[in-house]
């Protein structure tokens, strides 16, 4: 099976560290999406409960006839008391840590990686078509290190800015394994 993960397109946020802070997405974000996801093959279209993702969802699967559902698994890591926040705002010393090692160094009140892993993979396993799914950039990664074995800090040498597309073959079983087949930035 094929899955495709499009990161959702550009915010009114931009500049602001987003995770549960929804964010209006802009029209040149929608539209990027929307060209990005064109010709794909799919069966199901998923986002996260998010604005920045339902929009582009939205549209994606009205262009296909299909009905786009939300899953709040596939939302961004909770970034706690940075949610919002503008990346100067926040201790940078503590922002390098938690970049560095995001399962050992997590924002006050906020989310630890291998959660975000866990809720993914739980959200992969009910998976069972060609699927896009219309997510953040956090829930990609946590993909990947889920499908493929791969973990921090080999995951921030994945670039994977606004309206990317991620796509993987998926095998069924347990555990699901997975293989990067395409990458558009």
């Amino acid at each position: 099976m094929v899955l495709h993960l499009l990161r959702h397109g550009v915010t009114e946020a931009e500049g602001r560290l987003i995770g549960r802070t929804d964010a209006a997405p802009r029209a040149e974000g929608l539209a990027l999406c929307a060209a990005r996801a064109s010709g794909l093959a799919v069966e199901a279209v998923i986002h996260s409960d998010l604005a920045r993702t339902r929009a582009p969802a939205e549209r994606i699967a009205g262009a296909r006839g299909l009905a786009a559902r939300p899953d709040a698994r596939w939302r961004e890591l909770d970034f706690g008391d940075w949610d919002g926040l503008p990346f100067d705002a926040i201790d940078a010393p503590a922002l390098a840590a938690f970049q560095g090692d995001p399962g050992c160094h997590v924002p006050p009140k906020g989310e630890a990686w291998p959660a975000l892993v866990a809720r993914v993979d739980a959200a992969l396993a009910d998976i069972d078509r060609p699927t896009l799914v219309v997510t953040h950039g956090g829930a990609m990664r946590a993909a990947i290190a889920s499908l493929c074995a791969i973990d921090f800090p080999q995951l921030w040498n994945i670039a994977l800015p606004h309206a990317a597309l991620l796509s993987l073959r998926v095998w069924p079983g347990t555990p699901r394994i997975g293989q990067i087949i395409g990458l558009v930035t």
